[in-house]
């Protein structure tokens, strides 16, 4: 196993199955947009690039399967930044797709992207790729939260923390029937 991370993440390695469903829900959805007359591959590479910005580091496809981009430091969601920078190679790849003009490039350097960009998902023990080194973000299970993390309520709609746990102490105390 390679280590693009050496310092570590507070997060585990996301099911490979989920972000490779993820991935083909997006890429289906650039496929489609890339069909609309004109301006069709604009569309599908913006789509590319910003979708892990549009549901607090979810795409359509991450949100429907459950997986997240976070920006490891901050230990927040990627926004539309950082999914610019960790997509732009599959946005490029999608323009090689949508011009007919193109396809060489696509068979001799946007196979090959695509292709790397896996090997370094199955092969690094966090899952990270070129595009998450370059946005220092990582994949995670969206109901993962990274040791030490709080979990944040809405207040205003009503709801309350989780009472602490009992202490030590308390436990040792001897419990009273009820009557």
């Amino acid at each position: 196993m390679r280590d693009a991370r050496p310092e570590g993440s507070p997060y585990p390695k996301a099911d490979l199955t989920l972000r490779g469903l993820a991935r083909l829900v997006d890429f289906t959805i650039a496929f489609a947009l890339a069909q609309i007359y004109q301006l069709g591959p604009i569309l599908a590479a913006t789509y590319l690039l910003v979708a892990d910005g549009l549901f607090q580091g979810q795409s359509v496809g991450k949100k429907v399967f459950g997986v997240r981009a976070v920006v490891v430091p901050r230990r927040a969601p990627a926004g539309y930044y950082e999914s610019m920078l960790r997509n732009a190679s599959f946005a490029l790849v999608a323009v090689f797709w949508s011009v007919p003009l193109l396809w060489p490039v696509l068979f001799v350097a946007g196979v090959p992207i695509v292709a790397f960009e896996a090997y370094m998902i199955f092969t690094d023990r966090l899952g990270i790729r070129i595009g998450d080194i370059f946005a220092d973000t990582q994949v995670v299970d969206a109901k993962v939260l990274a040791k030490g993390d709080v979990v944040a309520t809405d207040l205003g709609a009503g709801v309350t923390p989780a009472p602490p746990p009992p202490s030590a102490s308390a436990s040792r105390a001897p419990q009273r029937a009820a009557a």
